[in-house]
């Protein structure tokens, strides 16, 4: 990981990343202060999971709402305002005294989420030369991969230690450090030139091929990851509590995998994008069988964190190549994507568990959305208007074959 931080890595990227970590911490720690928010309000678990719902449906529905309202606006001032609104939605969930002002709290911060993701991405590309791209962006990235190691396991024990509302004062003072970064770091951007040019992208074929890719194959890690803990516990025979530290070893494996897909998509986005790709199907075919050890699901956890996360640097920097100097708004919408991966592949990871199939078989459905993944990014490949190739300073597509 120090490649990250050499001399040609510009320190506004570490305040984009800051930010990136505020912003993944909101979104996962409040699964493991549930018991604490439920007890607190006087609501059921299930209704205290809807916070979960809602904050993820606010992601979809704000990422290209939000990113079109501002696309006249310079791309620094845009991820200011986007940031206080995240200041704004913490600070509602940190004072609510009921049930209803916290939803609201947790909408609020949502929907800048996959905006300041979509800019950030956008800005990140900008501030490196051309061959650093996808690892600029996989940097701002990290601090979303962070936010799992380590972000939601402290925030689920500082809230469950001095009270669930404690998270998200801490989460608002992270908010309010990332704010002052990047306005004291980040250089000013202009504008994306207005939201025709942003809606113009989406008429090209490679636009909607490298968002399918997206949803399909960041899917296909959430169809198995979602299960792990059922399928660790009832099949591979761990304790309860050993789940928090294959959870970690998990997310040793996003570390290393957003590291390894950032230097991989810089080389070679396309031909890295199927490598990935391929060898995700066969750590999701090969987990059906692991799953059985403790030892070796163990090291396939380890390993579907390494993959899973190696997919996000060239999902995001495909489709900024394919949306060329018009980026914001398509890269707003890959994040979206991703989040609707996220809830397809649970959902249909649940699905065939609920039919009856047992424990193992989200990995199978995990392998065929993977497999899916591949075929459209090939498809992709062929027919997209943009050659192979990393980006250049707009987004455009620069020929590396």
């Amino acid at each position: 990981m120090i490649d990250f931080m050499a001399p040609l890595m510009p320190l506004s990227l570490v305040a984009l990343a800051i930010g990136a970590f505020a912003i993944g911490t909101t979104e996962f720690v409040i699964v493991g202060l549930l018991p604490e928010v439920a007890a607190d309000l006087d609501v059921s678990i299930p209704s205290a999971g809807l916070l979960v719902s809602g904050y993820a449906l606010s992601v979809v529905i704000g990422a290209p709402l939000i990113t079109a309202g501002g696309s006249r606006l310079p791309r620094k001032r845009l991820l200011i305002g986007l940031m206080a609104l995240f200041i704004l939605g913490n600070l509602l969930c940190a004072v609510a005294d009921g049930y209803a002002l916290l939803m609201v709290g947790r909408v609020v911060a949502a929907l800048c989420h996959g905006a300041f993701f979509g800019v950030g991405a956008v800005v990140a590309a900008g501030l490196v030369a051309p061959e650093r791209r996808a690892r600029a962006i996989a940097l701002m990235f990290a601090g979303l991969t962070l936010a799992n190691v380590l972000g939601v396991p402290m925030g689920t024990a500082l809230g469950q230690s001095f009270g669930w509302r404690s998270t998200f004062w801490a989460v608002t003072v992270l908010g309010v450090l990332a704010l002052i970064g990047i306005v004291a770091l980040v250089p000013p951007q202009a504008a994306s030139g207005g939201l025709r040019g942003e809606l113009a992208v989406f008429r090209r074929p490679g636009v909607w091929l490298a968002l399918g890719t997206t949803a399909l194959g960041f899917g296909a890690v959430f169809a198995s990851f979602t299960y792990i803990a059922p399928m660790m516990t009832e099949v591979a025979g761990f304790s309860p509590g050993a789940v928090t530290w294959l959870l970690v070893l998990f997310g040793v494996g996003l570390c290393v995998g957003n590291v390894l897909g950032g230097r991989a998509a810089d080389r070679s986005l396309m031909s890295s994008m199927y490598l990935i790709l391929a060898v995700l199907v066969v750590v999701l075919v090969v987990f059906v069988f692991t799953a059985q050890s403790q030892l070796l699901g163990a090291v396939t956890i380890a390993l579907l964190g390494v993959v899973g996360s190696a997919t996000v640097a060239p999902f995001q920097s495909r489709v900024l190549q394919q949306a060329e100097g018009a980026a914001a708004l398509a890269s707003a919408a890959n994040i979206a994507a991703f989040n609707l991966g996220n809830a397809a592949g649970a959902w249909l990871g649940g699905a065939v568990i609920d039919a009856g199939f047992g424990y193992t078989a989200p990995n199978w459905v995990a392998a065929a959305m993977a497999l899916g993944a591949l075929v459209v990014a090939l498809v992709g490949g062929r027919v997209a208007r943009t050659p192979v190739g990393t980006l250049d300073v707009a987004g455009q597509g620069v020929d590396r074959r």
